[in-house]
């Protein structure tokens, strides 16, 4: 366990790289330490992150003592630029993933500045997230050399400075004088395919510089707080599958919520509700298009019988997703076990309808027309809803204890009829208004007498208990009270006593006093201390939002991304990285202090007038 400790990177020394279909993570000593070819939930071919080398990864560095002068993407784009400052001269290596060539690779720039400087190379596969050695052989293609590793329908092949071999591991050294170039390709393909032709690499450089940068161009973006949304914004293109239109919660598993613990996931996967309020970030800073390729991908998901509706799917809408331990892998600091798969997918969320709902009725608001499949789906998830209203759920944080009635599911259940009503009264589609009126007339009811504690004057987390969840936040955010309503404003007073630690921070839930499952113990979920932003900007307390935001956007890494928790106590990040979530929670919590100052511009005010 503390070889695996020593050799792994904090989790916000990582930059990511995306091509749309997958993402790599490379370290700020320049080694690929995560990559999964060739989609995000495809096994890893690098599992470092989650052991040692020798579970695969990809080093490049000088090969004496070096340090970074700076590493940065190149503005609006998943293009990073390292520069390194050794004894012998300056180097520049850059990293990026080709986009749209329908290509899995990732290229390795490297360029001389000043002196001549040795550079080392370490390269070590390991298919099967980090369990099957390939059988590799060296030879030419093209005119140039190349080591191809195969392993059943897995191939990699390299292209660069000839290597040797040594303990199962490939390495050596080229040197890189002011002026030289050397360029180094890692292209997976399907083993039983002939070689990939050797990429032009100015020109994927480029390809890829003028992707990003013009989807970035397009963001509309206003406020002291535009770079980070912008990143955040690039966060969530990165993650979205091209081709698909799905949206992974993140490139990782198993980055651990407590370092050392079990609360270990994997996030490679389409939650509905992550992608429908990224959708709703989307939409509001004007992504139409990206929006509508979402709703086509979860009219896909979720076609067929309602009652098999799930909370998650693969990237192309996959259903089976069993959840299986790693062994052989021991965990990022020491944290098993390392999942793939996710055993939440057989859960029942309540509130999964209410955020797909929620989205697509401000697709509707945004002009975005229902076509003959898109409704009539609607209409039969709210049946599913309406069929399940009464059940018990395990709630938006997945807890593994036993189903309750947990205040923001019956909550997000009342956000689904009380969108189904307006799209029958606001836009003219057709659909029962008055039984679905009456539905949702009893759902606000009943929340109020049972979700509502009297004694304490705040909302609870399940109906009749005494602790609370962060997760009430969202009440106001879907129109079900005013945010400064004094019930809200109770709740608000009841979360700070209860969930801010001593930085400021807000946790989900107190681990200890709930039924989910697991041993207690967890650092901040940073969308939750973001949703307190939103809270404080709406509720009148504009100095308080501000100050939390400083501090929350402060914990990005120097390229601007956000794990899913934060260890304020030790300073460094938890969770897996980057995490949708936090992102889309930056953006909401930025516009909302837009909206605060009166500073919104036309989607930031349409968003605000969705609140009304």
């Amino acid at each position: 366990m503390w070889l695996s400790c020593r050799m792994q990177s904090p989790i916000e020394d990582y930059a990511l790289l995306s091509d749309l279909h997958t993402g790599a993570l490379v370290s700020r000593s320049g080694s690929v330490d995560w990559l999964s070819f060739p989609r995000f939930d495809s096994e890893s071919v690098f599992a470092a992150m989650l052991g040692t080398p020798e579970h695969g990864r990809w080093l490049v560095e000088p090969s004496s003592d070096a340090d970074v002068v700076e590493r940065s993407y190149i503005d609006s784009t998943f293009v990073l630029q390292t520069r390194w400052r050794t004894s012998e001269g300056e180097v520049l290596v850059t990293d990026f993933m080709p986009v749209t060539d329908r290509r899995a690779n990732v290229v390795r720039r490297v360029q001389g500045l000043r002196g001549a400087v040795t550079m080392r190379q370490e390269l070590e596969i390991r298919f099967g997230y980090g369990d099957i050695t390939p059988w590799v052989t060296q030879g030419t293609h093209d005119g140039g050399p190349v080591l191809l590793a195969i392993a059943g329908p897995d191939a990699l092949l390299l292209r660069g400075p000839r290597l040797k071999a040594t303990d199962h591991r490939h390495e050596g050294t080229f040197v890189v004088a002011e002026g030289d170039v050397v360029d180094l390709e890692l292209v997976w393909y399907p083993s039983h395919r002939e070689k990939p032709d050797a990429l032009d690499v100015d020109e994927a450089l480029d390809g890829a510089i003028s992707y990003w940068r013009a989807w970035g161009a397009s963001c509309r973006i206003e406020g002291d707080y535009s770079d980070a949304v912008r990143r955040s914004l690039l966060v969530l293109r990165a993650l979205t599958h091209e081709d698909t239109g799905g949206i992974v919660a993140a490139p990782t598993t198993s980055l651990p919520e407590q370092f050392g613990g079990s609360r270990n996931w994997d996030y490679r996967f389409c939650w509905l509700r992550d992608a429908a309020l990224t959708l709703e970030a989307m939409m509001t800073h004007g992504f139409s298009e990206e929006a509508l390729e979402w709703r086509n991908w979860l009219l896909r998901a979720v076609a067929g019988d309602p009652e098999d509706l799930q909370i998650m799917y693969g990237l192309a809408g996959e259903r089976h997703l069993p959840e299986r331990e790693l062994g052989h892998l021991p965990g990022y600091a020491g944290s098993t076990p390392v999942r793939v798969g996710n055993g939440a997918v057989d859960q029942y969320q309540a509130d999964v309808v209410g955020e797909v709902m929620v989205a697509l009725e401000k697709l509707r608001i945004h002009g975005v027309t229902e076509d003959s499949f898109s409704w009539p789906l609607q209409r039969a998830l709210l049946g599913f809803a309406e069929k399940h209203l009464h059940d018990r759920d395990h709630g938006i944080w997945e807890m593994r204890g036993d189903p309750q009635h947990f205040t923001h599911s019956r909550v997000m259940m009342w956000a689904a009829f009380d969108c189904a009503v307006r799209a029958v009264r606001d836009h003219g589609l057709p659909g029962p208004q008055q039984r679905w009126t009456e539905i949702r007339d009893g759902l606000r009811e009943e929340i109020l007498e049972h979700g509502f504690n009297p004694d304490l004057g705040s909302f609870t987390q399940v109906y009749g208990g005494t602790e609370v969840d962060a997760s009430l936040l969202q009440l106001p955010q879907v129109g079900f009270l005013d945010f400064d309503d004094p019930l809200m404003l109770g709740t608000v007073e009841r979360i700070e006593q209860d969930l801010l630690d001593a930085h400021g921070l807000l946790l989900r839930y107190r681990t200890g006093n709930s039924d989910d499952g697991l041993e207690p113990g967890e650092h901040p979920f940073l969308a939750c201390s973001f949703w307190l932003v939103e809270q404080y900007a709406h509720g009148g307390r504009s100095d308080d939002a501000v100050r939390l935001m400083d501090q929350l956007v402060g914990y990005s890494n120097e390229l601007g991304l956000l794990a899913e928790e934060y260890d304020p106590v030790g300073g460094r990040m938890a969770g897996n990285f980057p995490q949708a979530f936090s992102h889309l929670a930056l953006v909401r919590a930025a516009d909302a202090l837009q909206m605060a100052d009166g500073k919104a511009g036309p989607y930031e005010a349409m968003a605000r007038d969705q609140l009304q």
